[in-house]
Order: C-alpha cells, then sequence, then structure tokens
C-alpha cells in the first residue's frame, strides 16, 4: 500500500526548482509513495500545476502566508496537512526559507517526516530562523556537492543530515525533430547560428555578460527565452551595442524542448546555480553547451567532455567559446552525444527518484526532528 508524500512549493514563477519537483513527483513509484502538490495560487505557477495534474497528481490550493496575511496562510497550510495526513512533507527550497511556513506547519500538525529539496544557496535570511528551519527536518537533500558544503558549513547542518541527490529529468527517448519555421522565425531568415539561453531574466543568471559577449560573434542569433526584472535594460544594453536585430527576447515559454531542437547551442551565464535543470534538458537533447564555470553546473558538464566552461563575468571567454563550437561543428557534435550519454546515465529522473525514495523510506515514521 502506497504512502502519501505532500510536496509543498510556496514560489509565484515557474522555473528551474518547479521543473524538479515535476520530474520527481512523475517518477515516483506510485505502488510504494501517492504525491499531492500543495501550492499557492496564482498565475505563475499555473505550469507547474497544469503539469502535476497531467501526472494525475492531486492539487490542492491554499493562500499564501504573504506579509499581512501570515496566519491565515499557515491556518490554510495547517488546514490543509491536517485533511490529508501524509507520512512526508517534502519541501522544494529555492533558497534556505523559501517554505518556512510550510516547516511550521508541518511542525504544529506533527507530520512524522519532514524533507526537504534544497536547490540553491543564498546568504539572505535571519540565521535564526535558518537554524531552527534546518533543525525541523529530518533530511536536506542537496542538488549539489556545492549546495550541500554551503549547508554544512554555513548554516552548521550535521553531516548525517544532510544528502547529495543531483536533480533529475525525464529523458525522452529519442531527440526532438527540429521545426524548420520555427527556427526561420527565430533567425528572422538569416543562415545564423542559433544560440538558446532559457532562463529567468534576473541577476543571477548573468545576461548582461552574454549581450556583451554576442557583440563579439558576428553571424549568430541569441535567443533569451524567459521573463524576469531585467527584461527592459537587457533589451536597452542590446539596442546599446547594435545588437537587437540579431537578439530575440522571447518571454516565458512553455516549449523549450522546441527551442532545443532548433538550437546550435545551449548557453547559460550564470553566476551561481545549484544544479541547473535547463543544462540537463540541453544535454539530453544532445546540444553542445557552453557555461560558466560555477558550483553545481561544472557538476554536469565536464569541461571538454561534455561542454565548455568559462570563467562567470568574463564576456570574452564566453565569446571565444561561442565561436569555436561555431567554426567547429564536429566538436559540437561530440560533446553534444557526450552530455546525452551522461544524462542518461547519471541524471534521468528515474535514477534520482529512486535515490528520493530510499531517503523517503529511511525517515518514514521516525517522527521527530533531529537537532
Amino acid at each position: 500500500m502506497s504512502r502519501r508524500v505532500v510536496h509543498y512549493v510556496d514560489s509565484d514563477i515557474f522555473g528551474g526548482s518547479e521543473e524538479a519537483a515535476l520530474h520527481l513527483m512523475a517518477s515516483l513509484e506510485p505502488t510504494r509513495w501517492e504525491p499531492v502538490l500543495l501550492h499557492h495560487p496564482g498565475p505563475g505557477v499555473d505550469r507547474l500545476v497544469e503539469g502535476a495534474r497531467r501526472l494525475g497528481v492531486r492539487t490542492i490550493a491554499v493562500p499564501g502566508a504573504t506579509r499581512g496575511r501570515r496566519l491565515r496562510g499557515l491556518a490554510g497550510l495547517r488546514r490543509a496537512l491536517a485533511a490529508e495526513r501524509p507520512a512526508i512533507l517534502h519541501l522544494h527550497l529555492s533558497w534556505p526559507l523559501a517554505c518556512k511556513y510550510g516547516v511550521l506547519a508541518g511542525w504544529l500538525e506533527r507530520v512524522p517526516a519532514m524533507v526537504a529539496t534544497a536547490q540553491l544557496y543564498l546568504t539572505t535570511g535571519s540565521p535564526l530562523e535558518q537554524r531552527l528551519v534546518m533543525m525541523a527536518l529530518r533530511r536536506i537533500i542537496a542538488v549539489s556537492r556545492e549546495v550541500r558544503a554551503r549547508y554544512a558549513r554555513d548554516l552548521r547542518v550535521p553531516e548525517p543530515k544532510l544528502a547529495v541527490v543531483p536533480n533529475g529529468i525525464q529523458v525522452p527517448a529519442t531527440a526532438r525533430r527540429a521545426d524548420p519555421a520555427l527556427r526561420a522565425e527565430l533567425v528572422r531568415g538569416r543562415p545564423d547560428y542559433l544560440i538558446l539561453t532559457p532562463a529567468r531574466l534576473h541577476e543571477q543568471k548573468g545576461h548582461t555578460y552574454l549581450l556583451a559577449a554576442a557583440a563579439m560573434v558576428p553571424g549568430a542569433t541569441f535567443v533569451l527565452a524567459g521573463d524576469g526584472p531585467l527584461r527592459v535594460q537587457l533589451e536597452r544594453q542590446a539596442a546599446e551595442l547594435k545588437i537587437a536585430d540579431r537578439c530575440a527576447f522571447l518571454g516565458q515559454r512553455a516549449d523549450v524542448a522546441d527551442l532545443l531542437a532548433v538550437a546550435d547551442l545551449f548557453v547559460l551565464p550564470s553566476l551561481f546555480e545549484g544544479l541547473p535543470v535547463s543544462v540537463l534538458e540541453a544535454m539530453a537533447a544532445e546540444r553542445p553547451v557552453v557555461a560558466t564555470s560555477i558550483g553545481g553546473t561544472d557538476e554536469a558538464i565536464a569541461d571538454e567532455v561534455t561542454g565548455l566552461l568559462v570563467p562567470p563575468r568574463d564576456p570574452a571567454a564566453l565569446a571565444a567559446a561561442i565561436r569555436r563550437l561555431q567554426g567547429d561543428p564536429a566538436l559540437a557534435r561530440r560533446l553534444g552525444s557526450a552530455g546525452r550519454e551522461r544524462v542518461e546515465r547519471e541524471f534521468s529522473s528515474a535514477v534520482t527518484a529512486r535515490e528520493v525514495m530510499r531517503i523517503y523510506d529511511e525517515v518514514a515514521g521516525a517522527g521527530g526532528s533531529d537537532a
């Protein structure tokens, strides 16, 4: 008989953390674990909710614990957990205090065990609150060794409470067929090299360095799929660099798989990451990858083997790596093929789900919390 695990996501956008949660819920063995999605209503998470429902996962919407409505939000979370009576509450953290009201609700309702997936580490928030949240959790699943090290060192989480389980994706059996019409639309009829960066337009993702590099790469169209607070600033930068005609700002897209199929190269110039799902998706699509040599990303991309790594905040190095692959199709194919093989072997959602279910089995019914 399967046991119930409630997955709680408190974000108001759809990003890598939410994508990873979907991949995990899709891969849990239904005879062992029944996933339920607990979330806050809002258009930003429509893709998360719709994705969960397509998987047959029940969804529960409760008001968010926003300023001025914290008690109402906490009460809604408590009512949902009391009704569901889960064996495990699984919290998905985009930063250490992301789901703190969910942790409090789970503690007050005496959920037998709470675990959390830590997607990213940010040095923000109250140290006391962070310590209390960490104490309430039975296990913290870091998506990379980098994230695990930061939680251990900076938040002083005991080593036995930490585990590393990389993000995993559902790897398609065959590569998606490219749509010539979509490619023609993106390159605007030019015979350009097509470079895709699907990422939120936020300082973390390093788009300003990407655009600076784009000015050094002629004969290429840069496609930015995503939205965020820097959109106006980045569009202005592209105009000032006189590359606006070679930069396509698509906004939020639900067809990233189709965009990958028509792209020649995937680029992610982030300044910090956990383990980006978008990189894994590019590898699965056999796209060559250029990314920054930062903790987390460098655990998926082996330089010169499954992609090329460059220093962060270095437009010249980024442009040089792009031009290298632009001029060497054989190298691009070799990196793409090796990336596909590695993601199948190490970063599939089946591998991730197996490790997460092992952790579920360890903590289910144990009750209480580790100090």
